[in-house]
């Protein structure tokens, strides 16, 4: 029962260290509580005070952090039904998204791009505007995860079986929540853990379009898929979650730079 213990301390040590669409809906949410709060952590590190301030009166003091699971925990409702697509997008190999054939119920790309135009047409209530936030914060974290841009072949990863650590799993959960748990972080220390990148950095990530961040999420789907004979435990992790903090902080950065543009 020891064994998982030096990946645990492994990672610690690092972290102190460094300062065609086919509609079926996903069967997990990106990321899991952990990650979507370190992105909402790190978003707020990049917020203007005007920003800041704004989103604190519309959220009611909540915090990027605790709102960015909502659409997740809607899920349960009925009601938000509607809501179900537009987590994920399929965009098969040799595709881009342009190209594909678009779902009527919508998609994360056309979602996201809604909800900004909402955002900064100034017609929303404040309740409209609120949940528009919401939906933002969580689906700037999705488009992070490379298995929310599927390949139409096993929904996400969903379907593509492994086992993690023995244990009976699938893909989509392995990167939505069991390589991240298993460094027994909180988000706050995962957040700290990703490192302040530099204002020439942040500017970087900024100006890179949402179609960029869909095809970096694409170009990771060969390393994601590396599975070897299924069985996962600390290889797997070691190759791959650097590129889990990677898309979490690139994640939270983005995500502050479409809210001080909204905001700031």
């Amino acid at each position: 029962m020891c064994k998982r213990i030096p990946f645990i301390n492994w990672f610690k040590n690092v972290v102190v260290g460094t300062s065609l669409f086919i509609c079926m809906p996903l069967m997990a949410g990106a990321w899991g509580q952990t990650g979507h709060r370190a992105i909402g952590w790190v978003a707020e590190n990049h917020l203007t005070s005007k920003a800041k301030k704004k989103l604190n009166d519309l959220l009611e003091g909540a915090s990027l952090a605790m709102v960015g699971t909502w659409m997740d925990e809607v899920r349960s409702d009925k009601k938000y039904n509607y809501m179900s697509d537009w987590h994920w997008v399929t965009i098969p190999d040799g595709k881009t998204y342009a190209e594909t054939e678009k779902n009527s119920h919508g998609d994360i790309v056309e979602t996201i791009d809604r909800i900004m135009k909402e955002l900064t047409s100034g017609r929303l209530s404040h309740d409209e505007e609120k949940e528009r936030i919401k939906i933002l914060v969580h689906l700037v974290g999705d488009i992070h995860q490379p298995l929310h841009l599927g390949t139409g072949k096993d929904k996400g990863g969903n379907d593509t079986k492994v086992k993690w650590f023995g244990n009976v799993s699938n893909l989509h959960r392995v990167w939505d929540s069991e390589m991240i748990d298993d460094t027994r972080l909180s988000y706050t220390e995962l957040a700290q853990s990703l490192g302040r990148p530099s204002k020439v950095t942040v500017a970087k990530l900024q100006k890179a379009s949402v179609n960029t961040w869909v095809r970096e999420s694409m170009d990771l789907r060969t390393q994601v898929y590396a599975l070897g004979d299924g069985n996962l435990s600390y290889e797997y992790s070691y190759h791959n979650m650097d590129t889990i903090r990677k898309r979490l902080l690139e994640a939270g950065v983005r995500l502050a730079g479409l809210l001080n543009q909204i905001y700031g």
